[in-house]
């Protein structure tokens, strides 16, 4: 099970990483769709991205000869959920696709758009309640938050990093939402 333990220097790294953001208007969803994200690619074998973060994120499971896991348990840190079925289990980007694209991923090229939907080295990828995620849709922090406040600290130092490390942009109200955020740490 992946728990994003957040400490105090992470913390600190996080709202230096925020003031280094540039802020700006998003620039909309004009072009966007998700195919220009090419995601769950393969990474190993017959596992794709989605694949090996339901097994990354989840406790004894086991796959199929393709794969597919046919059984775990899934804890959901966005709303405390419990699953025991993959499809219980949506694997959210924590910044969403469409976010990302009117932030600045809306000039890069396809190969860099495909790298960010199937990142498995940064915190980009989390295993979530199928239903919190569609709630949480294309949503930036300062429109959507985990129904968990015990995750608010995690998941905005998830976002900064994200953001930072693709040079992204954030809005005045999304910084100010993320600034509240990290004050949970």
């Amino acid at each position: 099970m992946l728990t994003t333990q957040v400490q105090p220097s992470k913390t600190t790294s996080a709202g230096v990483e925020l003031a280094e953001l540039t802020v700006k208007a998003r620039t909309g969803m004009g072009g966007y769709s998700r195919e220009k994200f090419p995601h769950w690619a393969t990474v190993s074998g017959q596992c794709d991205t989605r694949e090996t973060v339901l097994k990354r994120d989840g406790d004894d499971v086991r796959t199929d000869d393709q794969c597919r896991p046919t059984s775990g348990t899934w804890h959901s840190p966005y709303d405390g959920g419990t699953w025991t079925k993959a499809s219980d289990v949506d694997i959210d980007h924590t910044v969403p696709l469409g976010q990302a694209w009117e932030s600045g991923a809306a000039s890069w090229t396809t190969d860099h758009r495909k790298e960010f939907a199937n990142d498995l080295t940064h915190p980009q990828l989390r295993a979530v309640t199928d239903n919190v995620n569609q709630a949480k849709g294309d949503k930036a922090p300062d429109e959507w938050r985990p129904p968990l406040k015990t995750d608010w600290c995690a998941y905005a130092t998830d976002w900064i990093t994200v953001k930072h490390f693709y040079q992204l942009t954030v809005t005045t109200q999304e910084k100010a939402a993320l600034t509240d955020m990290l004050n949970y740490c």
